[in-house]
């Protein structure tokens, strides 16, 4: 916010912060598959919605990569000496890292910044390597695992990408 002219470098340096973090492992931390699952059977959703939420949510690969759970720019701190520290650990899991990039996504349009969402989910897939459309197919599981700690305007967003689920 102090140096809206450096967004674009900012960017950079998230992504890569958050790579470095991914190629860490934590054998011993809870799956992010498992808190998910959790998290879609206690919201509000219609039995058929979870059903179709939770069985996407297992087709998808299983990794267990260090993700964050929380990974946005207000949890990066930077030092005088440029060395980059992660804050607030407490959603951490082992999983896929694309479930934690779409949920930094997901962060970033919940703070308003929809230009830095899409720059950031650009540079994510880039960077990784990643097809962009593999991350989007977490957005809907990563936004009903946040309904169930939503105010009722992001609610009322989050069913919007919930309802994007593809019926096979």
């Amino acid at each position: 916010q102090e140096n809206p002219d450096k967004k674009e470098a900012y960017l950079h340096r998230l992504v890569d912060i958050q790579l470095e973090m991914h190629e860490k492992s934590c054998p011993m931390l809870g799956k992010l598959k498992d808190k998910m699952n959790r998290k879609i059977s206690m919201t509000d959703l219609s039995a058929t919605a979870r059903y179709d939420l939770h069985t996407r949510l297992e087709s998808m690969p299983k990794h267990n990569k260090l993700c964050h759970g929380d990974f946005n720019p207000s949890n990066v701190i930077i030092s005088e000496n440029d060395t980059a520290y992660i804050l607030d650990w407490s959603h951490a899991t082992q999983g896929n890292a694309s479930a934690d990039a779409a949920r930094t996504y997901l962060l970033f349009w919940l703070n308003g910044d929809i230009d830095g969402a899409k720059k950031y989910l650009n540079l994510f897939c880039d960077k990784s390597n990643t097809a962009i459309q593999y991350v989007q197919k977490w957005m809907p599981i990563v936004a009903a695992s946040q309904l169930v700690k939503g105010n009722e305007k992001e609610r009322e967003f989050l069913h919007s990408w919930i309802n994007v689920v593809d019926y096979e």
